[in-house]
């Protein structure tokens, strides 16, 4: 479905990415890890155009683009294949939910209002928001914010979606509900790219679990691999600092 070849982004003398390569497939929940500045947002930002990368190359389908130089109409074709679920919601302060949903739809996608409203519905219904249509989002904890994005993320129909840490801005005691959500769409088989330090989602929901640091990709394997048998010392070491003591053994 996705490849990404030899990405590079450096921002001044600081090198991010490094020769990054990528390959995601229908259906995939990929999982990137890794300690704070090995790439890993960034990574995605590029992918999706956020960030215009200094070297590399992305196929989508029949699409081969430039991640360097692609036209506006390059970005746009991409664009309308990837959804996007920020670490901080992203919402607009002067909409309902429902309206946050639905203005991609509208604006970027010329859907009808009438048909985005119901598409819109029908998202944040499923992302437990059945109550919150005409809800602001001051109104919504962070939690419910992030089940808007994720709404918002899942009404455009994308091909793939890519996840930011979309649960690193949440209290703890909200990070579940988010979690949950992420766990049922995984399992109606929409393909999924998440940057996360939730341990528990990448064992009981990705199929492969990549650990990027420095720049680059140090190791990619499934999570039973990855969290019982890691062959690279750099993953090796990172694991025993970030899992409990017993995670492994309760793969």
């Amino acid at each position: 479905m996705l490849k990404i070849k030899n990405i590079h982004k450096s921002f001044g003398k600081n090198k991010i990415l490094k020769g990054v390569d990528l390959k995601i497939d229908k259906g995939d929940v990929v999982v990137i890890l890794g300690p704070s500045g090995s790439g890993k947002t960034t990574l995605l930002r590029c992918i999706n155009f956020l960030e215009r990368a200094d070297q590399g190359q992305a196929i989508f389908g029949d699409i081969d683009v430039s991640l360097k130089s692609a036209s506006r109409k390059q970005i746009h074709q991409i664009r309308q294949k990837i959804a996007f679920v920020f670490q901080n919601y992203n919402l607009f302060n002067n909409k309902t939910a429902l309206e946050n949903v639905t203005e991609g739809l509208i604006i970027g996608r010329k859907v009808p209002k009438a048909e985005a409203n119901e598409i819109g519905k029908q998202a944040l219904i499923k992302v437990g928001l059945a109550d919150k249509f005409n809800s602001y989002p001051k109104e919504l904890s962070g939690g419910q914010q992030q089940r808007v994005g994720i709404a918002r993320a899942i009404a455009l129909k994308p091909d793939i979606i890519l996840f930011d840490e979309p649960t690193s801005a949440l209290d703890p005691e909200l990070v579940g509900e988010v979690l949950t959500v992420m766990k049922t769409i995984a399992k109606e088989g929409i393909t999924m790219l998440v940057v996360t330090h939730e341990m528990t989602f990448a064992k009981d929901v990705a199929n492969r679990v990549i650990f990027m640091d420095g720049g680059v990709i140090v190791e990619e394997n499934s999570p039973m691999e990855m969290f019982t048998r890691p062959k690279e010392e750099r993953t090796q070491h990172f694991l025993k600092r970030v899992l409990p003591e017993d995670f492994i053994y309760n793969i």
